[in-house]
């Protein structure tokens, strides 16, 4: 299982039941360094709770009720520079708004790019927080999520009202 991380950045990790299912969220104890779907094993770090999950765990709730629009967290996702660019890209998409893969490529500047973009957001280690859900196809229709077609389409609904 590929969670994309540094073995080292992760030094705690919980598991969290939401109106979505159970996430599994973890921290290098400043920052978040991951948000998946399920519960995910093969961490180093220790499954405890410190005041960075339960913060994000608040937050994330918070999201899920249509009480909160942005976050307010420290994150550090593992990936290379080129991911980074695009999940900070991500980080730009407005509350209840989309982007394709193709816009996405050329806010970077690269406009064939597009298959690099799409292999980068679905690398994302912090599903939500980092909010690639809010990519679309071309033509609008939902495609791939790491945390599942439909998760995608709640997290939508979620942002439309």
């Amino acid at each position: 299982m590929d969670m994309n991380l540094a073995v080292d950045t992760v030094k705690y990790y919980n598991y969290y039941n939401t109106p979505i299912g159970v996430v599994t969220i973890s921290s290098d104890g400043k920052s978040v360094t991951s948000l998946k779907m399920g519960k995910q094993g093969g961490f180093q770090g220790e499954r405890k709770r410190d005041a960075v999950l339960d913060e994000a765990y608040t937050q994330l709730c918070q999201y899920l009720k249509g009480e909160r629009e942005t976050f307010d967290l420290p994150l550090n996702p593992d990936g290379s520079d080129y991911q980074k660019k695009v999940w900070q890209l991500l980080m730009d998409v407005p509350y209840s708004k989309t982007v394709t893969y193709k816009d996405l490529a050329l806010a970077m500047g690269k406009k064939k790019s597009f298959r690099a973009v799409g292999g980068a957001v679905s690398r994302n280690p912090i599903l939500i927080f980092i909010p690639c859900h809010r990519v679309v196809g071309l033509d609008g229709s939902l495609t791939g999520y790491s945390g599942g077609i439909d998760v995608k389409e709640k997290l939508l609904n979620i942002e439309s009202k």
